[in-house]
């Protein structure tokens, strides 16, 4: 890469600009090596023509027919050629927000915006004290999921290739290198892009379950795993800097996870895959402590003759001598007098015990780990070890809080008209599903509540539920209360749906059984010198608020649609007045789970009217639980796109509803989502602490209150309602489904191997049967996003000429929601390219003319309303390395985009039957989702 060729490059962007130039340079080397020179100035000349394109303003034509009737393997090669320059960018990126964060570090006159020691300084100036603070961080809680939805489109093999990477440009940092060092870094940066040159991007075999488990897998057992016990002491750090305070630190971290346990619309997931995903995450977990363990026991040397050591502590040794009497045999005569060293060691046999389900000498819980680390580090502390160990010991400490012996609680989720079905087989009666939700309701109490039984049948679907439950009931008791998240309801609309959920949980099996014995169950609390002491828990503990004979399981019904958002509050509130819910609901102390749908919302109404039926739902929610007297605690499924709910979230958070954060944050993270957040672990300790900080702000100082929101929501009940009447006409209009299958690349999609699950829910009649992810990503592919803006254009000026463009100014100023929904938009409309889309939209023959008129008049009144309203005449301005960053990708996704146009009408002219030509469009449809860093 020429540097007249790039675009300008922000202040201290030096080094991202010579990793970018390095990068580039080698991936030029790398495709002559391996395409010849020939396909290498082929590349040249497309690339420098997209360049050009670009900065002459261009028509499309040009650049569109010289990339016209390349045979397969030509388009496949070319394809894969520009994606791998901007996957070039993408890592220089990554690189250089881990060197920011160093300079930052390294400087020290001001923290990095948004990190803990940032956001702990800015509460202290709005007056918030250490007691206040403390007492916040014991009610947070923070709980990424990781989902299996398929937007992922790199196997594995090349995440670890790009880590490779990115190590090698990390060690380039250090000034000190010499060039003999640095050339080594170039040949393993060079090995890591040719050797990933000669790996498909992703498997022809769809994936399995147990691949989505791996592959989630990786970033929680690895990256994830690792920055655990360095987030907490970043956190004691900010305290003790900003508030001279050094405080145990409760734990307020977990992570959970949806692979293995969505059912909704996969028939691949049960009983078994529920089983196997608790099973394999608890191998993974206990053999990332056997390994730690293993460091623990070559660290800690100290011998009996140098420091004394905890009696407890010895007394435990000598009965695990007695209890792995081989383990301990084993043991060096040279290392007798190494009491941690030889303890550490059984410690080792009795996780290896632990591994192999059912022995007897295995670990029951991860409470009964913790107490042996726990004695080891205090042993320590006690006796002038904390610089000698203790730390490392308190890192391992931190993790096993955190994870457990389940890694990642499992979330289940299953559509309600499944639940339906399989009652109309118990219940005898196939007109179930078409009663009224309180004739349901009524019916459903006696077998909910436990007063009646379900009686067994043979219908497949009951049994399959039945199994599942069962299996959720067994897993509790195997794997402990902590492995097990939450049982989602999709597309719940009534009481009936929840209180269904608590009657074919029974029928499974799923309830705490009543014992002579039961009583409170150990807290969690906090690491504290007490809990060195060894504890036995009471033979069949009960957390706070749970009950003998009652369904152990959090149920969260999922609000989908615009219409379901707004109807949730009715159905919360008949479900808190139901005296059978409202049991259940004491036994789960009183808090319930409701889950937000961005994606489905938003392909059902837009984007606007998505938006706008969260942010009412959630104020209206808030004040029927108040009502109630019961917490309510918000799940929101958001993807990895704006259209589907992705967003920074610092400003997510704090334009939300005042309240509805509360100190908890439990989100959806997926697909590219995930490796960009935590593939790395710099980044992952940065995302966190994002996290974290932004659920502090939100919870502890929320944004004040405007007087005069009331006006705005009337203004924005109609910006609504006008953006979704206007999205409607599009999507509903005559032959937009056979527009939308001609225009978008949907057909290739729907034949990538990205997930266990299909991507089509039932027939396809109309959007409404098509899953929102495939939705989103067909639009993005053809670079007209209309998923993300669609719709606000109309709204905006209708809106103008009925209440004039003061007030939405006064709105796109001063009201943070609104704010947020503009600059998602804004980023939107930045990423989009009509002259692309509209070469897309020939695609559709006769279609076009009608469709494509509707979409550029929409799009340019959108962009037209929005920088008025910013008081802009270009896109992004205010935020420059957002463009920068689009700047540096667009010269080698137009390319991509327009091949793709020219395979996508040869593989349909050839019957969908050139395998050749799909296996170059799927190649450029990965090109361009790495290339916009989005796939749905």
């Amino acid at each position: 890469m020429e540097a007249s060729r790039d675009p300008e490059f922000l202040p201290h962007d030096g080094p991202l600009r010579e990793d970018v130039h390095r990068l580039g340079a080698m991936v030029g080397r790398m495709l002559a090596e391996q395409g010849g020179e020939a396909f290498f100035q082929r590349v040249e000349h497309v690339r420098t023509a997209s360049i050009a394109r670009r900065r002459d303003g261009h028509a499309v034509d040009d650049l569109a027919d010289s990339l016209a009737g390349l045979d397969a393997h030509a388009a496949e090669s070319l394809a894969r050629a520009f994606a791998a320059y901007f996957q070039a960018v993408n890592t220089a990126e990554r690189v250089h927000r881990i060197r920011r964060r160093r300079d930052y570090q390294r400087e020290g006159s001001a923290p990095q915006p948004e990190s803990l020691l940032d956001v702990l300084q800015r509460l202290k100036e709005q007056g918030v004290g250490a007691d206040e603070l403390l007492e916040w961080l014991y009610k947070l809680k923070v709980e990424p999921v990781f989902t299996a939805h398929p937007t992922e489109a790199i196997r594995r093999s090349l995440l670890e290739k790009e880590q490779a990477i990115v190590r090698a440009l990390v060690d380039n940092f250090d000034p000190t290198r010499t060039p003999q060092e640095r050339k080594e870094d170039d040949d393993r940066i060079f090995m890591a892009l040719s050797s990933g040159w000669q790996t498909a991007e992703a498997s022809p075999i769809r994936p399995t379950v147990q691949d989505e488990h791996h592959h989630v897998g990786f970033y929680l057992a690895n990256p994830i795993y690792r920055i655990i016990p360095a987030f907490y002491e970043v956190l004691a750090d900010a305290l003790q800097t900003v508030y001279n305070v050094a405080v145990p630190l409760p734990r307020f971290l977990s992570f959970a996870t949806w692979v293995g346990g969505d059912m909704d619309g996969n028939p691949n997931v049960g009983a078994e895959t529920i089983a196997n995903s608790l099973a394999t995450q608890r191998a993974h977990v206990l053999e990332h402590y056997i390994a730690d363990v293993d460091g623990l026991a070559r660290l800690l040397s100290q011998t009996d003759d140098r420091v004394d050591f905890e009696p407890a502590l010895l007394q435990r040794l000598e009965t695990y001598r007695e209890q792995f009497p081989r383990a301990a045999a084993k043991i060096r005569p040279r290392h007798a007098d190494m009491p941690y060293r030889c303890f550490l060691t059984l410690i080792r046999a009795r996780l290896e015990a632990t591994l192999e389900e059912g022995h007897a000498e295995g670990y029951a819980s991860a409470e009964e780990l913790l107490d042996d680390l726990l004695l080891i580090v205090h042993g320590l502390i006690d006796h002038r070890g904390l610089n000698a160990g203790a730390y490392a010991v308190r890192r391992l400490i931190w993790r096993v809080r955190t994870f457990g012996f389940h890694l990642a609680r499992l979330d289940v989720r299953q559509d309600s008209r499944v639940h339906d079905d399989a009652l109309a087989a118990l219940l005898g009666d196939e007109t179930w599903s078409q009663r009224a939700p309180s004739e349901r309701v009524e019916a459903l109490r006696l077998y909910a509540s436990g007063e009646k039984a379900l009686a067994k049948s043979d219908d497949a679907q009951a049994e399959s539920l039945r199994a599942v439950f069962a299996t959720l009931n067994e897993s509790r008791g195997r794997y402990g209360k902590d492995a097990i998240g939450l049982y989602i309801i999709s597309m719940a609309r009534s009481a009936a749906d929840v209180l269904a959920v608590l009657a074919l949980a029974r029928y499974g099996g799923f309830t705490i059984t009543p014992s002579p014995l039961w009583g409170e169950g150990r807290g969690e609390g906090t690491i504290s010198r007490e809990d060195s002491a060894p504890h036995s828990p009471s033979p069949n503990p009960l957390p706070r608020g749970e009950r003998a004979d009652s369904v152990p399981l959090d149920i969260a019904p999922l609000f989908e649609t615009v219409d379901d958002l707004k109807n949730a509050p009715d159905t919360l509130r008949a479900l808190l007045d139901d005296p059978v819910y409202r049991a259940h609901l004491l036994a789960r102390d009183d808090r319930q789970w409701v889950m937000l749908g961005y994606s489905d919302s938003g392909k059902d109404g837009g984007t606007l009217a998505s938006r706008w039926g969260l942010q009412r739902a959630q104020v209206e929610l808030l004040e029927v639980a108040k009502q109630a007297g019961i917490r309510l605690a918000f799940f929101h499924g958001r993807g990895g796109s704006a259209s589907r709910g992705g967003a920074r979230i610092t400003p997510a958070l704090m334009s939300s509803p005042r309240g509805s954060v509360g100190g908890v944050l439990r989100v959806t993270e997926q697909g590219e989502v995930i490796h960009r957040k935590y593939g790395i672990r710099a980044l992952a300790l940065r995302n966190l602490e994002q996290t974290v900080g932004a659920v502090l702000r939100a919870s502890l100082r929320p944004r004040e209150d405007e007087p005069r929101e009331q006006e705005w929501r009337e203004y924005m009940n109609a910006l609504a309602a006008d953006s979704r009447r206007a999205y409607r006409e599009l999507v509903d209009h005559e032959g937009f489904v056979d527009y939308f299958r001609a225009a978008t690349p949907i057909d290739v999609i729907e034949q990538m191997a990205l997930g266990s699950r299909p991507s089509r829910r039932r027939s396809m009649r109309g959007v409404e049967d098509l899953r929102a992810i495939p939705w989103v990503f067909a639009w993005t592919q053809c670079r007209s996003i209309i998923t993300g803006w669609y719709g606000l254009g109309t709204a905006l000026e209708q809106a103008a000429a009925k209440h004039g463009e003061k007030a939405l100014e006064d709105m796109a100023q001063h009201w943070p929601f609104f704010v947020n929904v503009l600059d998602d938009v804004e980023m939107v409309l930045a990423k989009c390219d009509l002259d692309i889309a509209e070469a897309f939209s020939k695609l559709a023959g006769p279609l076009h003319d009608t469709f494509f008129a509707m979409i550029k008049s929409e799009f340019e009144r959108t962009r037209h309303w929005l920088l008025r309203l910013k008081n802009s005449e270009e896109l992004l301005r205010d935020d420059p390395r957002l463009s920068l960053s689009i700047r540096l990708r667009n010269p080698y996704v137009d390319p991509m985009s327009l091949l793709q146009v020219d395979l996508l009408q040869r593989w349909r002219e050839s019957d969908r039957s050139d395998d050749r030509l799909l296996h170059a469009l799927v190649a450029s449809v990965n090109g361009v989702a790495q290339g916009l860093q989005n796939t749905g």
